[in-house]
Protein backbone atom coordinates (compact mmCIF):
# COMPACT_ATOMS: atom_id res chain seq x y z
CA UNK A 1 0.00 0.00 0.00
CA UNK A 2 2.63 2.56 0.59
CA UNK A 3 4.66 1.92 -2.40
CA UNK A 4 1.21 1.98 -4.40
CA UNK A 5 0.90 5.69 -2.08
CA UNK A 6 4.61 6.88 -2.91
CA UNK A 7 4.44 5.74 -6.97
CA UNK A 8 0.89 7.77 -7.23
CA UNK A 9 2.79 10.71 -5.34
CA UNK A 10 5.93 10.48 -7.40
CA UNK A 11 3.55 10.36 -10.66
CA UNK A 12 1.44 13.56 -9.43
CA UNK A 13 4.95 15.55 -8.79
CA UNK A 14 6.09 14.66 -12.09
CA UNK A 15 2.85 15.25 -14.15
CA UNK A 16 3.03 18.48 -12.09
CA UNK A 17 6.64 19.52 -12.91
CA UNK A 18 5.69 18.88 -16.60
CA UNK A 19 2.82 20.91 -16.56
CA UNK A 20 4.42 23.64 -15.32
CA UNK A 21 7.26 23.57 -17.29
CA UNK A 22 4.98 23.74 -20.45
CA UNK A 23 3.03 26.31 -18.81
CA UNK A 24 5.79 28.89 -18.47
CA UNK A 25 6.95 27.78 -21.89
CA UNK A 26 3.42 28.70 -23.44
CA UNK A 27 3.56 32.04 -21.08
CA UNK A 28 7.20 33.01 -22.50
CA UNK A 29 6.95 31.76 -26.24
CA UNK A 30 9.85 30.58 -26.37
CA UNK A 31 10.58 27.80 -28.63
CA UNK A 32 12.70 25.38 -27.90
CA UNK A 33 15.58 26.69 -30.37
CA UNK A 34 15.81 29.86 -32.09
CA UNK A 35 16.43 30.65 -34.62
CA UNK A 36 14.67 28.84 -37.29
CA UNK A 37 14.36 30.86 -40.03
CA UNK A 38 16.62 33.98 -41.26
CA UNK A 39 16.01 37.31 -39.54
CA UNK A 40 14.59 39.99 -41.03
CA UNK A 41 16.45 43.69 -40.18
CA UNK A 42 13.70 46.44 -41.63
CA UNK A 43 14.92 49.58 -42.25
CA UNK A 44 12.62 52.58 -42.90
CA UNK A 45 15.11 54.31 -45.06
CA UNK A 46 16.57 54.25 -48.55
CA UNK A 47 19.91 52.07 -49.03
CA UNK A 48 22.52 54.26 -48.75
CA UNK A 49 21.34 56.11 -45.60
CA UNK A 50 22.68 56.03 -42.27
CA UNK A 51 20.26 53.08 -40.58
CA UNK A 52 21.01 51.08 -43.69
CA UNK A 53 24.40 51.03 -43.52
CA UNK A 54 24.27 50.18 -39.99
CA UNK A 55 21.87 47.14 -40.20
CA UNK A 56 24.21 46.15 -43.00
CA UNK A 57 27.37 46.55 -41.07
CA UNK A 58 25.59 44.21 -38.60
CA UNK A 59 24.56 41.14 -41.02
CA UNK A 60 27.08 39.40 -41.27
CA UNK A 61 28.25 39.27 -37.69
CA UNK A 62 24.84 38.66 -36.35
CA UNK A 63 24.12 35.76 -39.05
CA UNK A 64 27.83 33.78 -38.01
CA UNK A 65 26.57 34.40 -34.72
CA UNK A 66 22.45 33.13 -35.08
CA UNK A 67 23.41 30.61 -37.46
CA UNK A 68 20.85 31.75 -39.79
CA UNK A 69 20.98 34.35 -42.79
CA UNK A 70 20.48 37.83 -41.61
CA UNK A 71 18.01 39.79 -44.45
CA UNK A 72 18.05 43.57 -44.39
CA UNK A 73 14.71 44.93 -46.04
CA UNK A 74 14.31 48.44 -47.06
CA UNK A 75 10.76 49.56 -46.54
CA UNK A 76 11.25 53.53 -46.82
CA UNK A 77 8.58 55.85 -46.36
CA UNK A 78 6.69 58.28 -43.88
CA UNK A 79 10.18 59.36 -42.01
CA UNK A 80 11.17 55.54 -41.49
CA UNK A 81 7.51 54.97 -39.55
CA UNK A 82 6.48 52.15 -42.56
CA UNK A 83 9.00 49.88 -41.56
CA UNK A 84 8.14 50.47 -37.96
CA UNK A 85 5.01 50.24 -37.78
CA UNK A 86 5.68 46.58 -39.93
CA UNK A 87 7.82 45.53 -37.18
CA UNK A 88 5.53 46.59 -34.59
CA UNK A 89 2.94 44.15 -35.72
CA UNK A 90 5.29 41.44 -36.77
CA UNK A 91 4.21 38.04 -35.27
CA UNK A 92 6.99 35.69 -36.56
CA UNK A 93 9.65 36.39 -33.65
CA UNK A 94 11.80 36.38 -36.74
CA UNK A 95 11.71 40.50 -37.48
CA UNK A 96 13.55 43.02 -35.83
CA UNK A 97 13.83 46.78 -37.28
CA UNK A 98 17.08 49.58 -37.16
CA UNK A 99 15.13 52.77 -36.31
CA UNK A 100 15.98 56.29 -35.84
CA UNK A 101 14.93 58.56 -32.73
CA UNK A 102 11.37 59.68 -34.43
CA UNK A 103 10.29 56.41 -35.08
CA UNK A 104 10.85 54.85 -31.44
CA UNK A 105 9.84 58.29 -29.59
CA UNK A 106 7.79 60.59 -31.03
CA UNK A 107 5.73 58.97 -34.16
CA UNK A 108 2.35 58.80 -32.21
CA UNK A 109 2.87 62.43 -30.85
CA UNK A 110 3.01 64.22 -34.37
CA UNK A 111 -0.02 61.97 -35.31
CA UNK A 112 -2.32 60.28 -33.39
CA UNK A 113 -3.28 58.56 -36.54
CA UNK A 114 -0.07 56.59 -36.62
CA UNK A 115 -0.56 52.50 -37.02
CA UNK A 116 1.73 52.35 -33.69
CA UNK A 117 2.45 53.25 -30.36
CA UNK A 118 6.02 53.34 -29.85
CA UNK A 119 5.51 52.87 -26.26
CA UNK A 120 3.48 50.09 -26.52
CA UNK A 121 4.50 47.64 -29.71
CA UNK A 122 7.78 48.43 -29.95
CA UNK A 123 10.48 46.23 -27.25
CA UNK A 124 14.13 47.57 -27.51
CA UNK A 125 16.70 45.81 -28.19
CA UNK A 126 19.95 48.17 -27.88
CA UNK A 127 20.98 51.63 -28.49
CA UNK A 128 23.52 51.40 -31.35
CA UNK A 129 25.20 54.41 -32.04
CA UNK A 130 24.70 58.00 -31.12
CA UNK A 131 26.04 61.39 -33.10
CA UNK A 132 25.32 64.77 -33.43
CA UNK A 133 23.72 66.53 -36.84
CA UNK A 134 26.19 69.13 -39.62
CA UNK A 135 24.11 72.01 -39.92
CA UNK A 136 25.07 71.81 -44.04
CA UNK A 137 24.85 74.26 -47.12
CA UNK A 138 26.24 74.15 -50.93
CA UNK A 139 29.50 75.21 -51.57
CA UNK A 140 27.86 78.27 -53.66
CA UNK A 141 26.05 79.55 -50.15
CA UNK A 142 26.90 82.74 -49.12
CA UNK A 143 28.75 83.71 -45.71
CA UNK A 144 32.44 83.17 -45.12
CA UNK A 145 31.54 81.83 -41.87
CA UNK A 146 28.56 80.84 -39.45
CA UNK A 147 28.05 84.17 -38.06
CA UNK A 148 27.23 85.66 -41.79
CA UNK A 149 26.09 82.76 -43.43
CA UNK A 150 22.94 83.33 -40.41
CA UNK A 151 22.65 86.69 -41.19
CA UNK A 152 21.74 86.17 -44.76
CA UNK A 153 19.77 83.25 -43.87
CA UNK A 154 17.74 85.67 -41.60
CA UNK A 155 17.36 88.00 -44.25
CA UNK A 156 16.38 85.72 -46.84
CA UNK A 157 13.66 84.52 -44.67
CA UNK A 158 11.46 81.96 -46.64
CA UNK A 159 12.80 81.91 -50.01
CA UNK A 160 14.94 79.42 -48.32
CA UNK A 161 14.41 75.98 -48.15
CA UNK A 162 15.60 73.17 -46.02
CA UNK A 163 15.02 69.15 -46.22
CA UNK A 164 14.85 66.35 -44.17
CA UNK A 165 14.42 62.85 -44.82
CA UNK A 166 10.70 63.06 -43.55
CA UNK A 167 8.43 64.80 -41.50
CA UNK A 168 9.07 64.16 -37.69
CA UNK A 169 12.60 62.83 -38.11
CA UNK A 170 15.22 64.46 -36.15
CA UNK A 171 16.64 66.20 -39.23
CA UNK A 172 13.36 68.15 -39.23
CA UNK A 173 12.20 68.78 -35.76
CA UNK A 174 15.99 69.48 -35.16
CA UNK A 175 15.93 72.08 -37.48
CA UNK A 176 12.78 73.93 -36.63
CA UNK A 177 13.92 73.91 -33.10
CA UNK A 178 17.25 75.80 -35.00
CA UNK A 179 14.52 77.84 -36.79
CA UNK A 180 13.30 78.83 -33.31
CA UNK A 181 16.99 79.56 -31.59
CA UNK A 182 18.33 81.48 -34.51
CA UNK A 183 15.20 83.68 -36.62
CA UNK A 184 15.87 82.08 -39.33
CA UNK A 185 12.80 80.51 -41.46
CA UNK A 186 13.47 78.39 -44.52
CA UNK A 187 10.38 76.16 -45.94
CA UNK A 188 10.59 72.22 -45.01
CA UNK A 189 10.96 70.21 -47.86
CA UNK A 190 11.05 66.41 -47.18
CA UNK A 191 12.51 63.42 -48.78
CA UNK A 192 12.24 59.60 -48.58
CA UNK A 193 15.88 59.62 -47.00
CA UNK A 194 19.36 61.75 -46.98
CA UNK A 195 20.80 60.74 -49.81
CA UNK A 196 17.96 62.43 -51.78
CA UNK A 197 18.31 65.71 -49.26
CA UNK A 198 22.03 65.41 -50.50
CA UNK A 199 21.83 65.28 -54.25
CA UNK A 200 18.86 68.00 -53.60
CA UNK A 201 20.91 70.29 -52.09
CA UNK A 202 24.31 69.56 -54.38
CA UNK A 203 21.48 70.38 -56.94
CA UNK A 204 20.67 73.69 -55.83
CA UNK A 205 17.04 72.87 -55.06
CA UNK A 206 17.58 73.65 -51.61
CA UNK A 207 19.65 75.67 -49.10
CA UNK A 208 20.20 73.61 -46.14
CA UNK A 209 20.30 70.62 -43.97
CA UNK A 210 20.80 68.96 -41.19
CA UNK A 211 22.81 65.32 -41.82
CA UNK A 212 24.38 62.74 -40.31
CA UNK A 213 28.21 63.51 -39.83
CA UNK A 214 28.99 60.14 -41.54
CA UNK A 215 27.03 61.48 -44.92
CA UNK A 216 27.79 64.63 -44.48
CA UNK A 217 31.69 64.62 -44.27
CA UNK A 218 31.73 62.58 -47.59
CA UNK A 219 30.58 65.16 -49.32
CA UNK A 220 31.99 68.24 -47.42
CA UNK A 221 35.70 66.32 -47.76
CA UNK A 222 34.78 66.02 -51.59
CA UNK A 223 34.22 69.67 -52.15
CA UNK A 224 30.58 69.38 -52.88
CA UNK A 225 29.03 70.37 -49.73
CA UNK A 226 30.24 72.87 -46.92
CA UNK A 227 29.78 73.05 -43.24
CA UNK A 228 27.98 75.36 -40.86
CA UNK A 229 28.84 73.62 -37.78
CA UNK A 230 28.08 70.74 -35.55
CA UNK A 231 25.33 70.06 -33.31
CA UNK A 232 27.05 68.76 -30.38
CA UNK A 233 28.16 71.23 -27.34
CA UNK A 234 31.41 70.86 -28.58
CA UNK A 235 33.57 69.73 -31.52
CA UNK A 236 32.91 66.09 -32.38
CA UNK A 237 35.71 63.71 -32.40
CA UNK A 238 33.52 62.33 -35.62
CA UNK A 239 34.31 65.60 -37.28
CA UNK A 240 36.86 67.28 -35.22
CA UNK A 241 37.72 69.68 -37.97
CA UNK A 242 34.02 70.93 -38.29
CA UNK A 243 33.57 73.74 -35.44
CA UNK A 244 30.59 73.49 -32.64
CA UNK A 245 27.25 75.78 -33.64
CA UNK A 246 28.16 77.08 -29.79
CA UNK A 247 31.15 78.79 -31.38
CA UNK A 248 29.12 80.18 -33.59
CA UNK A 249 27.20 82.36 -30.41
CA UNK A 250 24.33 79.67 -30.84
CA UNK A 251 23.66 78.57 -26.71
CA UNK A 252 21.74 75.84 -25.57
CA UNK A 253 21.57 73.96 -28.72
CA UNK A 254 22.38 70.26 -28.72
CA UNK A 255 20.99 67.50 -30.50
CA UNK A 256 21.80 64.02 -31.51
CA UNK A 257 20.55 61.74 -33.23
CA UNK A 258 20.61 57.54 -33.27
CA UNK A 259 20.26 54.55 -34.07
CA UNK A 260 19.01 51.34 -32.81
CA UNK A 261 17.16 48.12 -32.88
CA UNK A 262 13.85 47.05 -31.75
CA UNK A 263 11.87 44.31 -31.70
CA UNK A 264 7.78 43.95 -31.59
CA UNK A 265 6.75 43.94 -28.27
CA UNK A 266 5.21 40.37 -28.55
CA UNK A 267 8.49 38.85 -28.96
CA UNK A 268 9.58 36.59 -26.12
CA UNK A 269 11.72 38.31 -23.82
CA UNK A 270 14.53 35.26 -24.24
CA UNK A 271 14.70 35.77 -27.92
CA UNK A 272 14.57 39.56 -26.92
CA UNK A 273 17.57 39.23 -24.29
CA UNK A 274 19.49 36.84 -26.38
CA UNK A 275 19.88 39.38 -28.84
CA UNK A 276 20.12 42.67 -26.89
CA UNK A 277 23.29 40.89 -25.82
CA UNK A 278 24.34 39.32 -29.36
CA UNK A 279 23.95 43.01 -31.15
CA UNK A 280 25.96 45.04 -27.60
CA UNK A 281 28.66 42.69 -28.11
CA UNK A 282 29.34 42.73 -31.56
CA UNK A 283 28.73 46.57 -32.11
CA UNK A 284 31.36 47.00 -29.26
CA UNK A 285 34.47 45.11 -31.10
CA UNK A 286 37.45 46.82 -32.38
CA UNK A 287 36.55 45.93 -35.75
CA UNK A 288 32.39 47.05 -35.52
CA UNK A 289 33.25 49.81 -33.32
CA UNK A 290 35.50 50.96 -36.36
CA UNK A 291 33.14 50.48 -39.07
CA UNK A 292 30.44 52.43 -37.23
CA UNK A 293 32.69 55.45 -36.15
CA UNK A 294 33.63 55.64 -40.48
CA UNK A 295 29.52 55.32 -40.86
CA UNK A 296 29.70 58.45 -38.42
CA UNK A 297 28.86 56.59 -35.44
CA UNK A 298 29.65 57.10 -31.29
CA UNK A 299 29.13 53.45 -30.14
CA UNK A 300 26.54 52.80 -27.97
CA UNK A 301 25.49 49.06 -27.62
CA UNK A 302 23.82 49.18 -24.25
CA UNK A 303 20.54 47.24 -22.93
CA UNK A 304 17.30 47.66 -23.14
CA UNK A 305 16.93 49.49 -20.29
CA UNK A 306 20.06 51.53 -21.68
CA UNK A 307 17.91 52.36 -25.12
CA UNK A 308 14.27 52.57 -22.51
CA UNK A 309 15.81 55.57 -20.39
CA UNK A 310 17.03 57.33 -23.62
CA UNK A 311 13.43 57.11 -25.38
CA UNK A 312 12.21 58.56 -22.44
CA UNK A 313 14.61 61.93 -22.44
CA UNK A 314 14.58 62.12 -26.29
CA UNK A 315 10.46 61.39 -26.12
CA UNK A 316 10.66 64.50 -23.75
CA UNK A 317 13.13 66.53 -25.61
CA UNK A 318 11.47 65.98 -28.85
CA UNK A 319 8.09 66.31 -27.53
CA UNK A 320 8.60 69.61 -26.36
CA UNK A 321 9.65 71.05 -29.66
CA UNK A 322 6.92 69.43 -31.70
CA UNK A 323 4.19 71.25 -28.86
CA UNK A 324 6.15 74.76 -29.34
CA UNK A 325 6.33 74.76 -33.00
CA UNK A 326 3.35 73.05 -33.56
CA UNK A 327 4.41 70.43 -35.41
CA UNK A 328 1.56 67.67 -37.24
CA UNK A 329 2.22 65.16 -39.87
CA UNK A 330 -1.48 64.76 -41.35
Amino acid sequence: MLRHLLKNAIFLIAATAVSTGALAQKASKAPAAWPTKPLRILVGFPGGSSPDLVARALQEPLSKALGQPVIVENRPGAGGNIAANLVAKATDDHTIGVMINGNMTIAKLLNPATPYDPEKDLAPISLIGTAPLVLTVPVSAPGHNAQDFFVAARNAGNKWSYGSPGVGTVGHIGMELLKAKTGIDPVHVPYPGNPQVIAAMIGGQINLALLPPGLATTQIRAGKLRAIGVTSAGRSSLAPEIPSLAEAGIQGYQLEIWTAAAAPANMPKPILARLSALISEIVRTPEMRQKLFIQGWQVAGTSPEGLANRIKSDTALLGGVIAMRGIRVD
